[in-house]
């Protein structure tokens, strides 16, 4: 049996019937820009998420990107991010001509490590960027503390974390704003590219609207030099029709990452993704590492198991960034990257593919060890 890693069209088929209708609803209302389905989702994101406003956007990279020049961040300002992210994360503040300053993360979470934030804050550091990254919330409480010390903007970088939760408060309600990706295969996933900003700052969301919008908030009337990033209304439709079926599909995840840590317990040379306590992931992926983790991939290829590997090669160590970080030393990220393995994993993966994800990795581990 082959197993593929994500399961893409069986969110389709569960949610069809109420996606079909939301794609001819749009078609047949003649209103393609914006309109009454994005103005929507935008409300109803935000009441998921806890916040009072939400702007959508053309993708996720345009709503961290939006977001930050939003509160000002531009050239000539530092901008704190994690080693271990995707690299749009970085690109984000670039775009806004601000510099990624780079800070390793934890062995256990993969996530930005508190601890090495303040040593790394400079005199132009205006703002800390932190990912929660494969779905499990970054430690909150300790990083928005920091920021007040140091009156720091807080930035949610939320792509992974669809309904994740931080001491029993809603991921994307926790700092200045966050960014949400909707690509198609997030927790909740378009058919295409879409993203959205949330804040409980009014003005803060009528400045993303503006700049997505050609800097402009009446029609030929530009006070901002803008971009053209807006939620399309197909995009809108299909979140909407999905939006319903979240939580279900979240349960879904958490309960196949309980079985999968149950199953795998105890297995040779491998590390298995364990949130705190505190923290309600939001099971975007399932990680695990192994310090032969090449030859583990090729191992499960070989008995038809799909695998990713999130991700191979640091943001500083990219072509993109590596003349201006050649001599920064993540020593977690660099080891991260060489063990990390994401195994199929999805609301969708049917138990005969759980099982056999099971049996491949044992059988695997066993000729390894």
């Amino acid at each position: 049996m082959n197993v593929p890693f994500l399961d893409l069209r069986g969110a389709y088929e569960e949610a069809r019937d109420a996606i079909d209708a939301a794609l001819g609803r749009v078609a047949a209302s003649g209103r393609y820009i914006g309109g009454a389905e994005v103005e929507a989702f935008e409300q109803e994101w935000a009441a998921f998420v806890g916040c009072s406003h939400c702007v959508g956007t053309g993708n996720g990279l345009d709503a961290l990107t939006l977001g930050l020049r939003a509160l000002g961040i531009g050239p000539g300002d530092d901008v704190i991010v994690p080693g271990h992210t995707f690299v749009a994360t970085w690109l984000a503040v670039s775009h806004c001509g601000a510099r990624p300053l780079p800070v390793d993360v934890e062995s256990d979470s993969a996530n930005i490590d508190p601890a090495r934030i303040e040593a790394a804050i400079t005199p132009k550091t205006r703002a800390i960027v932190v990912v929660h990254l494969y779905g499990r919330p970054v430690e909150m409480d300790a990083i928005v503390a920091i920021a007040r010390r140091h009156h720091l903007l807080v930035v949610e970088d939320a792509a992974q974390a669809h309904g994740a939760r931080f001491r029993d408060r809603q991921v994307g309600s926790l700092g200045d704003l966050a960014a949400w990706s909707f690509y198609p295969g997030k927790n909740l996933g378009a058919l295409g590219d879409a993203g959205a900003v949330t804040t409980n700052d009014p003005e803060l969301a009528r400045r993303i609207a503006q700049l997505g919008n050609y800097g402009s908030s009446r029609k030929y009337v530009h006070e901002l030099q803008g971009f053209n990033s807006r939620l399309d209304p197909m995009q809108a439709a299909v979140l909407r029709a999905k939006l319903p079926y979240l939580r279900a599909w979240n349960l879904r995840r958490r309960s196949l990452a309980r079985r999968y840590n149950e199953a795998l317990a105890g297995l040779p040379g491998l590390r298995l993704p364990e949130p705190a306590p505190h923290v309600e992931s939001a099971w975007h992926l399932y990680t695990i590492r192994h310090a032969r983790r090449e030859e583990l991939r090729h191992a499960l290829s070989a008995r038809g198991i799909e695998t990713l590997v999130h991700y191979p090669i640091a943001p500083h160590l990219q072509q993109a960034y590596a003349e201006a970080y050649e001599a920064e030393e993540l020593p977690v990220t660099r080891r991260l990257c060489g063990e990390l393995l994401s195994l199929p994993f999805g609301p969708h993966l049917r138990p005969e593919q759980e099982q056999r994800v099971i049996e491949a990795l044992t059988q695997a581990l066993r000729v390894l060890s």
